[in-house]
């Protein structure tokens, strides 16, 4: 694993869990301009970025869909996959070249159930990772779209 890796890694999960999360998963690429998933489609995968950037957009009637947060090495791509219904919640594609260790996530919900000790690590990651997301997705709509104040003025 590179070292990049490991340490974007080290601060979201011990080092026994990520070692074993790490061995189920497989060294995948994308071309730049790719999409990984969209928003609304079945999150059955996740990936962790070993190279290249990744952008998350979302959908907004009407318009192109616009960039909440973009990721690099280290970074949890996709979180959906935990949660039912397993549905993305955003859309993601490859805004670089892509490399990234890509992950079953039946098999590892499955690994979560099986060792509640890994699951609870897991949860709490995937948690930290998606309370950032959202709050990430929140500022960047409002910067988008701003949030005026409705107040009257005297």
């Amino acid at each position: 694993m590179p070292p990049s890796i490991a340490l974007r890694m080290n601060h979201a999960l011990p080092a026994e869990h990520r070692e074993r999360l790490l061995r189920v998963g497989r060294e995948v690429g994308f071309p730049q301009g790719s999409r990984l998933f969209e928003e609304g489609g079945h999150a059955n995968r996740f990936w962790i970025i070993r190279g290249g950037t990744a952008a998350l957009d979302i959908h907004v009637p009407g318009r192109r869909p616009p960039v909440v947060e973009t990721l690099g090495v280290g970074d949890l791509l996709g979180w959906s996959w935990l949660y039912e219904p397993f549905v993305w919640q955003l859309g993601a594609g490859a805004v670089t070249p892509l490399q990234a260790y890509e992950f079953d996530a039946v098999a590892v919900r499955l690994m979560c159930l099986d060792d509640p000790g890994f699951g609870r690590v897991v949860e709490h990651w995937v948690g930290r990772v998606l309370a950032h997301r959202l709050n990430a997705a929140r500022a960047r709509l409002v910067d988008l779209y701003g949030i005026y104040d409705t107040r009257d003025e005297r």
